[in-house]
């Protein structure tokens, strides 16, 4: 079948989809998006409606639908907020996936979703070199969030974000591989720290190894993971994304395991829900593989709290340092964990859990939203900070990496000493 036919087909697909929108417009007072811009091509709607005939705009200006349909969080909130129950975050990743094979990637994203990112030895020895220069790149700004700044020479690429610098040694690397037989618990995990659990926020990922370690949860964790997939598949890149769905699987056949846990909620809602959705084209033996793989994948939030029944230690001491949780988008509305974590806060007797307004708004990071649509993404992200700030919070929780990067870099803006944790450090913390 030639590309212009698996084309035609894809767009007759994506017609059949949108037909159950209503233009209702409910989307609007949800979306993030939209409540900075004021703009209807921002909103689920004025988007819906421009890819109802997106071969005929697709041939007029490519480009213009490009950056319409990119001005997207992927967040979920319109969708969870949809009483036509349309599949829209399904539409989006399908329509940008059309889009990218109309207009063709750029060399620089084909080298990284189909060169780098399947090939976690290539990525990791060039992190190995990278990461002892990158003081020449970035500048320790002192800030309490441990970020650091562009240096001059980046500036005109990068902008004036607060960035997390890599590790000194990915988890990987330190840890090396791991394949412990379950204990009490009974139970065996495949731990999948991620991306950013590897190489930057190692501290989270340790944090799940003690708490597993504890519990005594089996763990297997191999050193040869590669990225989940989801930044290729919001790019539209359906090639780079089957090369990394397919990596993975291979490396997860190999163990034996009940359930795959991660700290991260967009790994978690990739391998459980965009896996088994987007592998129609990958072979038959992956299709079988994959959706037996995807029943397992589950949030290390709901993996203590709903399997391990993990609860509070008795206790007359009252937490002193105030915290606050941000609720993570693919956490909340993807996966429908929002209680487990605010449960396992309150499990560390130091702590004092307070809320803030508006908790599930998001923070405006959206993955690579934040890197093509950065002043947009620092006011979305400014109005998260706000509410922190307001809470009184001397600690800021949540439970996705991403939003871990975007909370300090809104804080470290504004100069604020709010200290920015996963849930599950956390919780590590109260476990002697």
């Amino acid at each position: 079948m030639d590309e212009l036919t698996l084309l035609a087909n894809a767009l007759m697909a994506l017609d059949d989809k949108l037909a159950a929108c209503m233009k209702c417009g409910m989307c609007q007072s949800v979306c993030p998006v939209f409540g900075e811009t004021m703009m209807e091509a921002d909103v689920t709607r004025g988007k819906l409606t421009l890819l109802e005939k997106l071969a005929h705009r697709l041939i007029e200006d490519p480009d213009a639908v490009n950056e319409k349909l990119n001005r997207c969080l992927l967040c979920g909130s319109c969708q969870a907020n949809c009483p036509s129950g349309v599949s829209i975050l399904e539409i989006f990743m399908e329509a940008r996936a059309i889009v990218a094979a109309y207009k063709g990637l750029s060399p620089l994203k084909k080298a990284i979703f189909r060169t780098l990112l399947p090939n976690p030895k290539l990525f990791g020895f060039l992190l190995k070199i990278g990461a002892p220069f990158q003081g020449l790149a970035m500048r320790d700004d002192n800030n309490a969030q441990g970020t650091a700044t562009c240096s001059p020479l980046l500036r005109p690429f990068l902008g004036e974000r607060h960035m997390q610098p890599l590790a000194k040694q990915t988890l990987s690397a330190k840890i090396g591989a791991v394949n412990s037989p379950a204990g009490k618990s009974r139970c065996k995990v495949a731990f999948f720290p991620g991306c950013m659990g590897d190489k930057i926020f190692t501290n989270v990922s340790e944090a799940c190894l003690k708490v597993f370690d504890y519990h005594e949860v089996g763990v297997y964790l191999p050193t040869n993971y590669s990225c989940c997939g989801i930044p290729a598949l919001s790019s539209g890149d359906l090639e780079g994304f089957e090369k990394m769905v397919m990596h993975n699987v291979d490396v997860l056949k190999e163990g034996s395991f009940d359930l795959i846990v991660t700290p991260c909620s967009s790994c978690t809602e990739t391998i459980r829900s965009l896996w088994p959705k987007m592998a129609g084209k990958m072979p038959y033996k992956y299709r079988d593989a994959i959706n037996e793989l995807s029943q397992k994948a589950m949030d290390i939030n709901a993996f203590l709290v709903d399997v391990l029944k993990v609860k509070p230690r008795a206790s007359g001491r009252h937490g002193q340092t105030k915290v606050t949780y941000h609720e993570s988008c693919h956490l909340l509305r993807s996966l429908g964990v929002s209680a487990q974590p605010r449960e396992l806060i309150r499990m560390n007797p130091d702590y004092d859990l307070v809320e803030m307004k508006e908790a599930d708004r998001c923070c405006g990071c959206g993955g690579s939203f934040t890197l093509s649509h950065y002043d947009l993404s620092r006011k979305i992200g400014q109005r998260k900070r706000d509410n922190i700030v307001a809470s009184g919070a001397e600690v800021v929780a949540t439970g996705c990496p991403a939003c871990m990067m975007q909370l300090s870099d809104m804080l470290a803006h504004n100069g604020d000493s709010v200290t920015v944790k996963h849930t599950i450090e956390i919780y590590a913390d109260s476990l002697k």
